[in-house]
């Protein structure tokens, strides 16, 4: 049986992740997930807490769940996001 783990690597595209979220979330689903992301990168570029809210309408309690996870999580958010940045310099 495969796990999701292992469907998403065999995802390669923006389209095909998109289409398989479309299929596998609610679109609020697939919102708050981009918030926590849009929510992390804000952290990292040093805006506040309530710049952070204002700017994303993220909830204070999700904010600081996100924000615990850059702290002490695994590095996900992390490292994504510093593969972003580099991708947006080259």
């Amino acid at each position: 049986m495969l796990n999701l783990y292992q469907v998403l690597a065999k995802l390669n595209t923006e389209e095909e992740f998109k289409v398989f979220f479309e299929d596998l979330c609610t679109f609020q689903e697939v919102e708050k997930m981009e918030q926590r992301v849009q929510s992390a990168q804000l952290l990292i570029d040093g805006d506040t807490y309530s710049q952070v809210i204002e700017k994303t309408n993220i909830s204070s309690a999700t904010l600081s769940r996100v924000s615990r996870c850059l702290q002490r999580g695994s590095g996900g958010y992390s490292e994504l996001l510093r593969k972003m940045t580099e991708e947006k310099k080259d």
